[in-house]
């Protein structure tokens, strides 16, 4: 099957009707939520704000953190490589949302910080993040939203007590 076929197929379908295998199912399930959120909100990002996702992760840990944050430490947040968030700092950079600088003198040190012109843009896309979640969960019940967001913090505390490797939050 190519690629844009698979893209374009339900990934829950390729165990339908496995009733005995419920991990796998769903994983599979809470991953397909995942991806049809993930691909509207990026949808949206683009034509609304001409940003993409990254870009909107990268500015979201920014702005969390007035002082700035090291270009390392954006990477490890936003589980994005080293050249790939200097690119993107670049580019923010090259709109005005984000300046670079080096702190005590340190060329080894790079920090990144909003600009007043970066947070305003991020607070309006943050809120429009926010709208566009409520939006897409509009037909589900607040108490099933709570009571989910408890579940799958269970399912999230069982499979970290089970990772082979580094921790993950």
């Amino acid at each position: 099957m190519a690629e844009a076929d698979v893209d374009s197929v339900d990934l829950e379908t390729i165990v339908q009707g496995a009733h005995e295998k419920q991990e796998l199912r769903l994983w599979l399930r809470m991953l397909s939520t995942t991806k049809l959120i993930s691909q509207e909100v990026r949808r949206r990002l683009r034509n609304e704000f001409g940003a993409t996702l990254p870009q909107f992760d990268l500015m979201a840990q920014l702005y969390r953190e007035h002082g700035g944050l090291r270009l390392g430490e954006l990477s490890k947040r936003t589980m994005v490589t080293n050249g790939n968030v200097t690119g993107l700092v670049e580019r923010l950079e090259a709109d005005g949302f984000i300046v670079r600088e080096t702190p005590d003198d340190d060329r080894r040190v790079t920090v990144a910080k909003l600009t007043t012109k970066g947070d305003e843009l991020f607070a309006t896309m943050a809120a429009a993040h926010e709208s566009w979640l409520r939006d897409m969960m509009a037909d589900v019940d607040p108490a099933d939203i709570k009571a989910l967001w408890s579940r799958i913090g269970a399912v999230k505390a069982s499979v970290n007590n089970h990772l082979s490797g580094a921790d993950f939050d």
